[in-house]
């Protein structure tokens, strides 16, 4: 297959962010050597850029979100980032933060990503995570039940918006009683 051709495939994908696994599959490579070299190659070219090991951009105009949960699987955007998005938190934060399978803070250029640690129960369960455009992010209901699983005593500004009926619903793939009482607590204050 000439070179030009398998720039052009990656092109092809509406990824913006590419794993070592993405390329094999697009570029049809099985041989881990021959695969590695040429991704180094079109690295060195300019033609992918490597963010971390093993993650690569088309460009600079990247998306952040997709690339943090491209770091590890399984992963998905939500904390801080999704309650702030959905009005539920005032506060800005110029990290993501990530539900992931290791809690550490990881600096790719300017950007700052913040994994969050839940157990294999919970991070494996796909209930209250949509996927959108290229990467996975939980609902706010989701979310919030991350948010008070890890932090008992968070502070949420406006919990209007929360389907409560949703989080009581969710909040059975925690399998935590102390995580119903915080729920039962919350929705007091949002009454």
């Amino acid at each position: 297959m000439a070179t030009d051709n398998l720039i052009a495939k990656l092109y092809e994908s509406p990824k913006t962010i590419l794993t070592i696994k993405d390329i094999a599959l697009i570029w049809e490579e099985t041989n881990t050597t021959n695969l590695l070299s040429k991704i180094k190659y079109y690295a060195r070219q300019g033609s992918l850029i490597r963010l971390t090991r093993g993650v690569f951009a088309k460009s600079k105009d990247y998306d952040v979100k997709e690339l943090a949960t491209s770091i590890y699987t399984p992963s998905y955007i939500s904390f801080e980032t999704v309650l702030r998005e959905a009005g539920i938190i005032f506060q800005h934060h110029d990290s993501i933060f990530v539900a992931g399978p290791y809690p550490i803070t990881k600096k790719i250029g300017d950007k700052t990503i913040t994994f969050r640690k839940l157990k294999d129960s919970v991070l494996y369960s796909a209930a209250g995570v949509k996927n959108e455009k290229n990467y996975s992010i939980a609902t706010p209901e989701r979310a919030f039940l991350d948010t008070i699983y890890l932090s008992p005593k968070f502070y949420f500004d406006n919990l209007r918006s929360i389907n409560w009926d949703q989080c009581f619903e969710l909040a059975k793939i925690y399998d935590n009683k102390q995580l119903i009482k915080r729920i039962t607590k919350y929705k007091k204050y949002a009454e």
